[in-house]
């Protein structure tokens, strides 16, 4: 018998790496592109407009589904789910490498965001269900965290790799192998559980609503670079996009079985992690994008120095996600790891608000890269676990969802406010007769300075809003669960 839960308990730390590889397919992507941007432009001809799509293509549905997905995952069976979202996400995957055409490639994005949502919405309700005990539950976490916060600053290392020594269209062609043979090990380890059906929360209309809400806003955020925050189109097109998501949470509060329970929003913790993460992802993303902007437009670096350049952000995260923040959060509880974390962020991006024309990487670059991989090693996996605590099983992949909902609503609005800023700033600067290198720098100056502005925001929320999870809550989704194992 002992034999049997052994093997058990092995078989779910295996399926935790099949997880975890689709997961880190999927975050790959969401950065890996960007390295390549510039040579998907000159063998595709874009515009400087048209080249965005590129990225928002994939950014608009997968940010809008999450929370749908999530759910649907809950109703229909998160494996299910996940199955699915790898066989979107592959197949598209291979049409974006194939793409010949700029229409081609766009419209094979927009179906990657779509897979990617059905697939990343549901991964983190799997692993809460796998892993009951809170130990256990915790180094899972952190496992996850790791990957999915490591996977942004590997993707521009391996973005540099590929386009350099092959060509860009092997940052989608590298998607293909990871994504079968998580396919087939997912089959064949992953545990399956049965959902709890559609008739008990197939709400057609509330899932277009939010829906509809969610992508309508991530693209005004996406958008409002390139039209401005006060232009007539941003305010109009935002102002539909929250009628959308008032006339969503109206429906939510009325009808029998609602796609997003109102009373989830009622844990402190939940609410208030899933706000700190839109602040904590929003300035950490704005660095990535324009940090690498500043190695490469002010330093001169190539897309290869670049990604080794923000290597240190990985090391940091994955040295210290995978067991030292669960160890941590054991003694000193989760809510006290965030807000050490979140200062150790907040220090990096402060220290950036000062980087000069001629920067040393070393003296000038590299500390705020290893304060940051610190303080997200030891944030994102607290922070997860915080915004976990308290949910039930049938919730969970709901919750899940809400998660990388967040994430994505922080990572597209701290690039589209950091960057339009930064571009105002620099523009003004150049208008006035600075040079383009010093007016660059001063716009990312600026930008920085707006990322660490927001951190401490989060400092705050963590501070005042967050507690730390009594033992019967944090149980309460750890309550072993009789699952019904689809192993083939």
């Amino acid at each position: 018998m002992s034999q049997l839960v052994d093997t058990r308990r092995d078989s779910r730390w295996l399926a935790l790496i099949v997880l975890c590889a689709g997961m880190l397919m999927i975050i790959l992507d969401g950065t890996i592109v960007n390295v390549a941007l510039p040579a998907i432009q000159a063998d595709l001809e874009f515009s400087q407009p048209g080249l965005a799509w590129v990225v928002n293509a994939y950014l608009i549905p997968f940010g809008g589904l999450l929370l749908l997905a999530g759910r649907a995952g809950d109703l229909l069976g998160r494996k299910q789910m996940f199955l699915a979202g790898l066989v979107v996400f592959t197949l598209a995957s291979l049409l974006c490498g194939l793409a010949g055409s700029q229409e081609m490639l766009i419209a094979a994005r927009f179906v990657q965001g779509i897979g990617g949502a059905m697939a990343a919405a549901v991964i983190l309700g799997m692993i809460v269900t796998m892993f009951p005990e809170k130990a256990e539950q915790s180094r899972a976490i952190g496992v996850f965290s790791f990957v999915a916060a490591a996977g942004g600053s590997i993707g521009l290392l391996a973005g540099g790799v590929l386009t350099q020594a092959i060509s860009w269209h092997w940052i989608f062609f590298v998607n293909a192998p990871i994504g079968i043979a998580a396919f087939l090990f997912a089959v064949r380890l992953v545990p399956g559980e049965r959902g709890i059906g559609l008739r008990h929360g197939a709400d057609v209309l509330g899932a277009l609503l939010g829906t509809s809400g969610l992508m309508l806003g991530v693209y005004t955020i996406v958008k409002a670079a390139d039209y401005g925050w006060g232009s007539a189109r941003t305010l109009i097109v935002g102002a539909v996009a929250v009628a959308l998501l008032a006339a969503f949470v109206w429906r939510q509060a009325r009808v029998a079985n609602p796609l997003l329970p109102l009373r989830i929003l009622a844990s402190r913790n939940l609410a208030g992690a899933n706000l700190i993460q839109v602040l904590m992802v929003a300035g950490m993303f704005g660095m990535f994008f324009l940090g690498a902007l500043y190695l490469e437009k002010v330093l001169g670096y190539d897309p290869l120095q670049i990604g080794l350049g923000f290597l240190p952000v990985g090391v940091g995260i994955g040295a210290l996600s995978l067991g030292a923040s669960a160890r941590l959060s054991g003694r000193f509880g989760e809510r006290f790891v965030l807000v050490g974390a979140l200062l150790l962020v907040l220090a990096g991006l402060a220290l950036l608000t000062r980087a000069p024309v001629n920067a040393s990487y070393v003296t000038d670059f590299l500390p705020s890269t290893v304060l940051m991989g610190v303080g997200a090693g030891l944030g994102f996996p607290a922070m997860m676990t915080l915004a976990m605590s308290g949910v039930t099983k049938d919730d969970s992949g709901l919750a899940s969802g809400l998660v990388n909902t967040t994430q994505q609503v922080g990572g597209a609005l701290g690039l589209a406010v950091l960057a339009t800023l930064s571009t105002s700033r620099t523009n003004g600067l150049l208008a006035a007769g600075e040079s383009p290198v010093e007016a660059m720098t001063s716009g990312f100056r600026l930008a920085f300075g707006v990322g660490a502005a927001l951190v401490a925001v989060a400092v705050g929320l963590a501070v005042f809003v967050l507690r730390r999870p009594e033992p019967d809550e944090a149980d309460e989704v750890a309550v072993p669960l009789r699952v019904q194992v689809e192993v083939s």
